[in-house]
């Protein structure tokens, strides 16, 4: 079993949650839903089944972020993941990488989305910017030319602009 695309994305969402709270080395819990496990690992399985497609990955990713146990309820699989997890992720993020960019500017008070686009295009001259309208999200923004393959979404909150990150086949799923 490829499980490069679970250890990216667990690994990006502690960069993200270090970018925004800052770095504690400590037990944590992340939760995914079975379509986006299908995703990641290129599988379609049941939530009965995908425990043994998840058999594996606690001894593959063992010597970065030591303990992990998987669990579920239902369709709903929960990854807990031990503080050195938190630290080699921590040990591991260069300061200017983009996520940590991007949740700095938009914890800025008056931040636009003007700003936001001005960021991805400095990280990347080749975007795709989509205005939506869809009761969710006012943008989709997204690389077309990095390794960074999520789908960031935005609404302007008239004073402040929040954010969320998709896969592309979650945001499908979804079906803004």
């Amino acid at each position: 079993m490829n499980y490069n695309q679970l250890e990216k994305s667990l690994t990006d969402i502690m960069k993200e949650e270090q970018a925004k709270l800052g770095y504690k080395k400590e037990k944590i819990r992340l939760y995914y839903p079975l379509s986006s496990l299908n995703h990641l690992l290129e599988t379609d399985v049941t939530a009965e089944e995908m425990p043994e497609v998840l058999r594996d990955f606690p001894a593959y990713i063992y010597n970065k972020f030591g303990m992990v146990q998987v669990s579920h309820t239902g369709e709903r699989f929960c990854f807990t993941i031990s503080e050195d997890a938190s630290e080699y992720v921590h040990n591991n993020m260069r300061p200017n990488e983009f996520i940590k960019k991007l949740v700095d500017l938009v914890a800025e008070h008056g931040c636009t989305i003007e700003q936001i686009i001005d960021l991805f295009h400095a990280s990347s001259g080749n975007i795709h910017v989509d205005s939506i309208c869809n009761g969710e999200f006012d943008y989709l923004i997204y690389f077309e030319d990095t390794d960074d393959k999520y789908y960031y979404c935005f609404k302007d909150e008239g004073c402040h602009i929040i954010y969320h990150r998709f896969l592309p086949e979650d945001y499908d799923d979804f079906g803004f």
